[in-house]
């Protein structure tokens, strides 16, 4: 029985916690994609390069919050700064709407003409990012930084192994219950909410009752910049912020989203923790986990990993190409892509 609580405690460490977090991150990031192919019918492959936008600004505005002497010490001081990123973000996005994206609504442009408005303003909003904040990793997570560490879990159960739960874990995992539960709330009580659903179920019949169309699109990139912020920065916090990270973690959120059925918000949720699930089961290394699980002479010389986490994102892609090719609508049925 101890060897199986070890078992458990090195796998939860290891696998299910992170997962989780990683899965709520994913999720987060994925609602905001899903909102804008909802609601905009178009794919937003600048969503990664909004939230490291967006968690640019909450660093620089964490920084300066800590040579004022201002916290919330245990807490990260950049909750505080979520707040300034939201705002910055939602007037970049907004601004970009104008200039991009507003015409071609006009003039009822092929959803592939938004695809590729969506990557060059990508690459924009990357080389912005880039230039202001450099390229290197930034850390800038303070406070406290676990909840419960490994020798204190140790010492409390005595078992043999542990569990490490980050500050940043924790926050993770509630901030994307509050997150979710109020954008449900949103979208199921409010009558911008109502007007979203509605625009999105038939934009004509939408038209015809009334609806004004500008002020649903306005309302769908404040909530995408404030989801990609609050993703963003929860991720940052609990992996360290670098651009190009962000740039590659366009590739899990659309695999999330699509796995989950595209434009369906509750699908984003599930494909998120499906991706984060499958990526680190899969690059995790079984070697110290068997020899409690299984007989002693069974025991394992190699590191028993499928996948070195260099390959990581191998795993969401190869998701994504199957669910396209034999589920398109995803999980949850969502939009065709």
């Amino acid at each position: 029985m101890q060897d199986f609580l070890n078992g458990l405690m090195l796998l939860s460490n290891f696998l299910i916690v992170p997962a989780t977090a990683y899965g709520s991150q994913l999720a987060l990031g994925a609602l905001g994609v899903t909102l804008v192919y909802g609601i905009l019918r178009f794919s937003n492959f600048a969503h990664g390069d909004t939230m490291a936008f967006g968690t640019m600004v909450v660093i620089l505005v964490t920084a300066l919050f800590q040579k004022m002497g201002i916290s919330i010490d245990p807490l990260p001081t950049a909750l505080l700064a979520i707040p300034f990123g939201i705002a910055a973000t939602t007037l970049m996005v907004l601004i970009s709407d104008r200039l991009v994206y507003r015409h071609q609504r006009k003039v009822k442009a092929a959803p592939v003409v938004f695809l590729i408005s969506s990557i060059g303003l990508m690459f924009v909003l990357n080389g912005l990012v880039r230039f202001v904040i450099g390229t290197g990793d930034q850390r800038f997570s303070d406070g406290e930084r676990f909840i419960i560490r490994f020798g204190e879990f140790k010492e409390l159960t005595g078992l043999d192994e542990g569990i490490a739960f980050k500050t940043s874990q924790g926050l993770t995992i509630l901030t994307a219950i509050i997150v979710v539960a109020a954008l449900f709330w949103f979208l199921e009580r409010t009558r911008a909410g109502k007007s979203m659903r509605a625009y999105s179920d038939n934009e004509d019949l939408a038209l015809l009752s009334g609806i004004s169309p500008e002020r649903v699109v306005m309302i769908t990139w404040i909530l995408s910049a404030t989801l990609a912020t609050i993703a963003g920065t929860l991720y940052g916090l609990d992996k360290g912020f670098k651009p190009f990270t962000y740039f590659q973690l366009l590739l899990p959120i659309f695999a999330a989203a699509i796995v989950g059925g595209l434009g369906n918000p509750l699908g984003a949720i599930a494909g998120g923790f499906v991706i984060a699930f499958s990526e680190v089961t899969v690059t995790y290394a079984y070697k110290k986990f068997l020899t409690y699980w299984v007989p002693e002479s069974w025991a394992p010389e190699g590191l028993v990993q499928l996948l070195s986490t260099d390959y990581k994102f191998a795993v969401s892609f190869v998701i994504l190409v199957l669910v396209l090719l034999f589920r398109p609508t995803g999980i949850f049925a969502g939009k065709s892509v």
